[in-house]
């Protein structure tokens, strides 16, 4: 999650904001195969890991990024790479089991929270935000409302009184309620259905839902319906905590900086990401979380798995027939999951249903490239180069 602020004036590109588009997509919704559901066993042969290394140091070096980590899986097999350093001006190659933030590849869990809850019977899209937290703001949202991004309320981190106190002071705590205080200060973007906007405000407002319906606090939740039965043992919500488990990939971000300067965000607190950007992971650990998100195993039933698959919006703008945003998932011309930006750190996870392919990419910056005159994150710009190289 990018923090809209007075030196940095554009969120970067999301799948989850769906505004790259114009890839060819089909409209079905194909049946999810092995590779997201069994982690391949199997390498790539040499020549095809030869390549997928060349791309992925040339796209990371185009990036900017100091390092990356790329995972590919896919009936050919599953190839992992590793580029840069650890930390910018370091000499420590990353590994599979280095930690980092994930950003709003959180927002993937919520969701999934969320949805675990609507099949237990523990709550309905259709019922209204305020029956839950009657002080929200557009509380006659709907959950499904919120978790598509169909709500209205706005995003707390296009605030100026907002990122103005972050980047002062960011590694100061921040209560979910400080948060949803300050969209609060906003004015509505629209009504409830009557428009789409990315906004962060909507994903910490679910996990206050989730923890008031449960009465549990959100990373005891994620630990005991997630990352304890997938085994993600590396992943951890951090609450509070500016610490990062040793080994570590080191944030860099020019994001509140001055012009052409950059900052080291490892031990930024996450707390202002909340349920919509903080939680802690490795690549091995969202090799797993792929498995379970793209397929429903080990969290969801085949209904509410089918549930979130269908849920993908094509209208109202900027969604489109070839891109779209559903509960907490993306579908960018046949790609479908998210990725995650948060100050020092870009993420993406992807799996594309028809070739069977799931890529993770993982820099330890935020920081964008432009790309045939578009600003780019580091991850996607890497995710894009690593894509077109994919074997057929």
């Amino acid at each position: 999650m990018s923090v809209v602020s007075r030196s940095r004036l554009a969120v970067s590109v999301l799948v989850s904001a769906v505004a790259i588009a114009g890839c060819s997509s089909s409209s079905s919704t194909p049946t999810p195969t092995s590779s997201a559901t069994v982690a391949t066993s199997t390498t790539m042969n040499a020549t095809t890991t030869a390549a997928l290394q060349t791309v992925l140091d040339d796209a990371r070096a185009r990036s900017g990024a100091p390092g990356a980590l790329a995972r590919i899986i896919s009936p050919h097999g599953t190839w992992t790479g590793v580029s840069g350093t650890t930390a910018a001006g370091g000499t420590t190659k990353p590994q599979p089991t280095d930690h980092t933030r994930v950003g709003s590849l959180t927002k993937t869990m919520t969701a999934t929270v969320l949805l675990q809850l609507v099949q237990e019977g523990k709550v309905a899209l259709d019922d209204p935000l305020g029956k839950y937290l009657p002080s929200a703001p557009n509380a006659t949202a709907t959950l499904r409302q919120v978790a598509d991004m169909t709500s209205g309320i706005p995003s707390y981190t296009a605030s100026n009184a907002f990122t103005d106190k972050y980047f002062a002071h960011p590694e100061q705590a921040w209560q979910p309620q400080q948060l949803v205080d300050v969209a609060k200060s906003m004015p509505p973007v629209f009504a409830p259905g009557k428009g789409w906007q990315y906004s962060n405000t909507n994903y910490v407002l679910l996990g206050m839902v989730i923890e008031k319906v449960l009465d549990q606090p959100i990373d005891k939740v994620l630990s005991e319906r997630l990352f304890g039965p997938l085994g993600m043992a590396d992943t951890s919500f951090p609450g509070e905590s500016t610490q990062i488990a040793s080994p570590y990939l080191s944030g860099l971000t020019n994001q509140g900086q001055p012009a052409g300067r950059n900052a080291d965000s490892t031990h930024w607190n996450p707390s202002m990401a909340f349920t919509a950007g903080a939680v802690i992971s490795t690549l091995d650990d969202l090799q797993k979380w792929a498995a379970a998100l793209f397929t429903g195993t080990g969290v969801l039933d085949a209904k509410t798995q089918q549930l979130r698959r269908d849920s993908i919006l094509h209208s109202p703008p900027p969604n489109s027939p070839t891109a779209g945003y559903g509960i907490g998932i993306g579908d960018r011309g046949g790609w479908w999951g998210h990725d995650g930006d948060i100050p020092g750190y870009n993420s993406v996870l992807f799996h594309n249903y028809p070739t069977d392919t799931t890529v993770i990419v993982l820099t330890n910056t935020d920081n964008s490239t432009t790309i045939d005159g578009k600003p780019t994150p580091a991850a996607q710009a890497i995710f894009a180069s690593l894509s077109a190289a994919l074997p057929k």
